[in-house]
């Protein structure tokens, strides 16, 4: 390759557009955000259906009754999952438009206004006014909307939070987790099929300890004993429930 071919090839390189690190660091913190709401919709998942399954087998349900069991709490707590984080991310999306369309009126009637307010933004940063002032006219003449949304806001204009995306995390996450206990309970024979469902999901609520923990830059084993720990605590309480509920209507 000739000396002008590679200059002309780092030059087209260079010309590439390649992600900032704000955009990096954005991309990467909403990857994050979606995986801590999947694992906890998984954990979820994981103690409510096998509590319900286990307080039903305490209570001497059969296959069909378990089976019955497990799917419909897999079914409705998905579908609430679901609902629950639709309603609430739609509410937080409804806010960020409203913000927004406030900001762009005020940017189209009190342009100096706002130029000024975008400008102090800068010098609470850390600028000197004279380049604070700079910075904000050249972003205001790329695109104002996005600069105020950025700074004043901390939202990204152009990439509003989703609901459906939520909606649809939330129920994959919870059916995943309520899996484990379901086909464990229905798979194992009768003697040992509740302490072997328990200890899939204690292994389970182990494992998205560990992940949430490692997405959340904590302490490991903390995070593996608290979820451990309340996942026995709400088995065992269903357990006893669904004993002394199974002896008195017997």
């Amino acid at each position: 390759m000739s000396e002008c071919d590679g200059s002309s090839a780092a030059g087209d390189t260079a010309d590439q557009p390649h992600p900032s690190g704000v955009e990096q660091a954005e991309h990467s913190g909403r990857r994050l955000n979606w995986l801590r709401a999947g694992v906890l919709g998984a954990n979820d998942g994981i103690v409510a259906v096998s509590g319900l399954v286990i307080g039903v087998a305490a209570a001497g349900g059969g296959q069909g009754a378990l089976l019955t069991a497990g799917l419909a709490g897999l079914a409705a707590g998905a579908l609430s999952m679901a609902a629950g984080e639709y309603v609430s991310v739609s509410t937080q999306r409804d806010t960020e438009s409203a913000l927004l369309a406030k900001e762009r009126f005020e940017l189209e009637n009190f342009p100096e206004a706002e130029l000024e307010e975008l400008a102090g933004f800068y010098v609470a940063k850390g600028l000197s006014p004279e380049l604070a002032h700079t910075v904000a006219v050249e972003l205001t003449a790329h695109d104002a909307l996005a600069a105020h949304a950025e700074v004043e806001l901390n939202i990204d204009s152009e990439d509003l939070t989703n609901p459906w995306y939520a909606a649809g995390a939330s129920i994959v996450a919870f059916t995943v987790g309520a899996l484990i206990p379901v086909l464990t309970i229905l798979l194992v024979p009768d003697p040992a099929r509740i302490p072997v469902t328990v200890v899939a999901a204690a292994v389970a609520l182990a494992l998205t300890g560990w992940i949430s923990a490692w997405l959340g830059g904590a302490k490991r084993l903390t995070a593996i004993v608290r979820n451990v720990v309340g996942g026995l605590l709400a088995m065992a309480v269903t357990y006893l429930i669904g004993a002394l509920v199974g002896t008195h209507v017997g």
